[in-house]
């Protein structure tokens, strides 16, 4: 596909400086850009590459800076090459139909793609548009809304919902059970029947890997909009707020609720029966022991030490209390020698 500038502009919005016929037939960096590419500058530290780039256009921030001949000034650079991005880059649309070796036992759109050796079990009901690629397994009374695309190998345990225009990527496993036990005198582990659903809103992404668990009585909830990387693990009856962020590794436990607009960096841990407010971004790496009330960007990483070191400074560690005791009574001390003299 090639596209001018200012078709660009005319359907995005923004403003052009130089020739608005300048044709641009796909995106790429500054440092690697060459004729007939549209680069961004998103980060002011590369800056510096708008001399020496050989993009014919580049999508910046105003005002216009020496580089290219032709620029898209906007408020919001990465986000207009994002959408330029998924302009020139449209996923492929498989042709309808099923593929002979599909199983199929429920309802299927006639416009949906069916793959190889996909099970589709029965009062399941596939919307239309939908693409399920090779070897997926969709439970009995699953519902997948319009326009959603399951990528190879996903398996969508029974009575679970997914909302339109979702993107799901390989290996990924919605509905499994939740990791529900009660103990027996003895210890033996009795597991409690996980009778709830996973429910999946519009436009949400799930990375490869992923695994969302069903619910123990309530339903695990997905709101609209969220975006969840690579080997997420989410607990049974975790609810996650509209337009929230998971980066990759994250471990939600059962029956934490993240808010609206939340932001989680990768290998953070949320403990079960929280609550995150909306607006809430959790650093990498971070352990949320107890809930958060109020927006704003929450850290709680321990930089790691030679174990040695690590062991010394955590036999140190378990003797706060005590130690705070001293230095209470240390200063109390002192205020009376100070009111003596």
């Amino acid at each position: 596909m090639a596209l001018r500038l200012d078709e660009i502009v005319a359907r995005l919005g923004g403003e052009i400086v130089g020739a608005g016929d300048t044709a641009i037939s796909r995106i790429a960096t500054l440092e690697h850009a060459g004729p007939g590419d549209l680069a961004f500058l998103a980060n002011p530290r590369y800056r510096h590459q708008l001399a020496s780039t050989r993009a014919s256009a580049v999508i910046m921030a105003p005002p216009a800076a020496n580089g290219p001949a032709a620029a898209i000034l906007t408020s919001q650079p990465y986000l207009y090459y994002a959408r330029v991005a998924q302009w020139l880059n449209p996923p492929p649309m498989p042709e309808s139909g099923v593929h002979p070796s599909a199983v199929v036992e429920g309802e299927v759109a006639a416009t949906a793609c069916i793959g190889p050796n996909v099970w589709i079990g029965p009062g399941a009901r596939i919307g239309a548009d939908v693409v399920i690629a090779a070897n997926c397994s969709i439970g009995a009374e699953v519902e997948i809304g319009s326009g959603s695309r399951l990528a190879a190998n996903v398996a969508v345990y029974p009575r679970n919902r997914l909302g339109a225009r979702c993107l799901v990527h390989s290996g990924v496993v919605i509905g499994a059970d939740g990791f529900g036990f009660a103990r027996e005198a003895d210890g033996a582990w009795v597991k409690i029947p996980q009778m709830g659903r996973v429910l999946i809103g519009d436009d949400v992404e799930i990375g490869a890997g992923t695994t969302i668990d069903r619910g123990a009585l309530d339903d695990t909830v997905i709101a609209d909009g969220v975006k969840l990387d690579n080997q997420i693990q989410v607990g049974h009856n975790v609810k996650i707020g509209a337009h929230s962020a998971l980066a990759g590794c994250v471990g939600i436990a059962g029956s934490a609720v993240i808010g609206a607009r939340c932001t989680v960096g990768g290998a953070a841990v949320i403990l079960g029966h929280l609550e995150i407010a909306d607006d809430v971004n959790v650093s990498a790496g971070t352990l949320v022991a107890k809930s958060i009330k109020e927006a704003g960007t929450y850290s709680g990483t321990v930089p790691f030490l030679e174990h040695g070191d690590w062991l010394k400074n955590f036999s140190r560690l378990r003797h706060l209390d005590a130690m705070a005791d001293k230095i209470r009574a240390l200063e109390q001390r002192l205020a009376a020698l100070e009111k003596k003299s």
